[in-house]
């Protein structure tokens, strides 16, 4: 027995499909499609490009969440958390807004900048304790790169509008909680 290698003999003619003619789609109220053809005409389309209603949403959602990134990155700084926990321990802030002193909103929103790099942090926060709320401000740069940052403003307003100024003047690191007594 002898086998061919090859290609199989084609029993149709090449072009038998494309002989068959085009059938229009079935029209409104023509009754049931029974059978449905592979080589049939479209229906026409009606109506606009989805794209143009899908865009736009697509674009707000990927800036929001954007937003939201970006204010997480900030939220979870150390500087974010150590000037929370000065906040926390200062006597004065203490004495205004009581104890358990935290972030107002469950999703808090850090207002301001924070570029360490470029020795520049300038922030603003809402915060609540047992008996207010306020919103609190931390200002702090670097003169030049080697040296320490610092802090130019301390305040904590509250929701009554009055400023409290937590800085000390001869507090220079407020991050540490105490004046630097390393130079005495």
């Amino acid at each position: 027995m002898r086998f061919r290698l090859g290609r199989p003999a084609l029993k149709f003619h090449r072009n038998a499909i494309g002989r068959r003619t085009l059938v229009e789609p079935p029209r409104e109220g023509s009754g049931p499609l029974m059978e449905r053809r592979p080589d049939r005409e479209l229906p026409p389309v009606h109506g606009h490009n989805p794209w143009l209603r899908t865009m736009p949403v697509f674009v707000v959602i990927i800036a929001v969440s954007t937003l939201g990134i970006f204010n997480y990155q900030k939220s979870a700084s150390s500087v974010v958390t150590s000037s929370l926990y000065s906040l926390r321990v200062h006597p004065k802030a203490r004495e205004v807004l009581g104890d358990e002193i935290y972030f107002k909103h469950k999703f808090p929103w850090i207002w301001g900048r924070i570029n360490q790099l470029s020795g520049n942090i300038d922030i603003s926060f809402s915060v609540k304790g047992s008996r207010g709320t306020g919103m609190m401000t931390f200002k702090s740069i670097r003169r030049s790169r080697l040296t320490k940052f610092e802090t130019i403003e301390w305040s904590l307003e509250t929701s009554d509008g009055q400023m409290i100024q937590l800085l000390e003047p001869d507090q220079q690191d407020v991050l540490l909680g105490a004046p630097d007594t390393d130079n005495a």
